[in-house]
């Protein structure tokens, strides 16, 4: 019975995600297309391909991969070919939408942190080749994927998708235990430790700017440059700590693997894990809505746009 009210949930938990992440993200793609939500071009373009790889994310993974595989058991996704080629794109996109939160981290770090490089880095051209490349390596190294899997014929009336038994070889074990080091331990320790980094360099220059401008003006006035900064502030940690907290779980049973250890609930936290990991791909949008005053108005006229459209062809 708890199993049966488990895969219950989880069902529930996928169908809820894919109809969710997908307007949230094309509500996201929408807005951001447009420009008007007063981000500098470099973060809006960071956060454009966010919403995109992770647009693909609900779309590959969720739909096709999850649902697809749970109301059509015999289908053309488990055709070896397709299977195969699925693996590839699957893991591409999750590590895309991984490393691209790992880019906007470093470009809001470099912008706040190192005002010497931010001239140079944080730059529509240089955000737009960085994009290019997270994307470009994240396929590429994701093509070994495609030759763990062999033909199986004996499944139905089309070669079906099945592990190879290479798989439990040395080489891929190391193929595989990288690919989980680079998405996402290493992802996960760099945005903890430049999010240190950037508390600490906060704490120290709020501290030397309040006790100047204390001085200047016996801090009576505003200051609007500490008003942006805070609110470049709350994107980065809304964003960054979001995906600290809904990628712990795979962090964790990934250190418990490598640790060989056999609990009883791991199976339960693997499943968890990978949920928690999809659902990391529908709330950026909540982030922006919570965070960013302008996008919350574009929201407001992107949903009151239909109604209003319907309202006068009643009239």
């Amino acid at each position: 019975m708890g199993e049966l009210t488990y895969l219950l949930v989880e069902e529930i938990f996928y169908h809820f995600l894919a109809v969710i992440g997908l307007i949230a993200n094309l509500m996201t793609i929408l807005i951001l297309s447009r420009g008007s939500c007063g981000l500098c071009s470099c973060t809006g373009r960071y956060l454009m391909s966010m919403a995109v790889a992770d647009f693909l994310v609900i779309i590959l993974c969720v739909i096709m991969n999850y649902l697809g595989s749970l109301h059509f058991p015999i289908s053309f996704l488990h055709h070896y070919n397709v299977c195969s080629l699925n693996s590839i794109v699957n893991a591409a996109v999750v590590d895309s939408s991984v490393w691209l939160t790992v880019a906007f981290t470093i470009d809001r770090f470099i912008a706040i942190c190192c005002p010497k490089w931010k001239v140079r880095y944080c730059t529509e051209k240089t955000a737009a080749w960085v994009i290019l490349t997270i994307c470009t390596v994240s396929f590429l190294r994701n093509i070994p994927r495609y030759f763990t899997y062999e033909p199986d014929y004996l499944r139905g009336p089309f070669p079906f998708c099945r592990l190879r038994k290479l798989c439990t070889n040395v080489p891929w074990a190391i193929y595989l235990c990288l690919c989980t080091v680079l998405t996402p331990l290493i992802p996960y320790v760099s945005i903890l430790f430049l999010n240190a980094l950037t508390v600490r360099h906060i704490l120290v220059a709020s501290r030397i700017r309040k006790t100047l401008r204390s001085q200047s003006n016996d801090g009576k006035q505003s200051d609007p440059e500490m008003e942006n900064r805070r609110r470049s502030i709350i994107l980065l940690f809304a964003i960054s700590g979001n995906f600290i907290i809904l990628w712990m779980t795979k962090v964790v049973v990934f250190v418990l693997e490598e640790m060989l250890l056999e609990l009883n609930f791991m199976n339960a936290m693997i499943h968890v894990g990978d949920m928690l990991m999809y659902l990391n791909s529908c709330t950026n949008t909540c982030i922006y809505a919570l965070t960013q005053a302008k996008f919350r108005d574009e929201i407001k006229r992107v949903v009151s746009y239909p109604i209003n459209l319907l309202l006068k062809i009643i009239k």
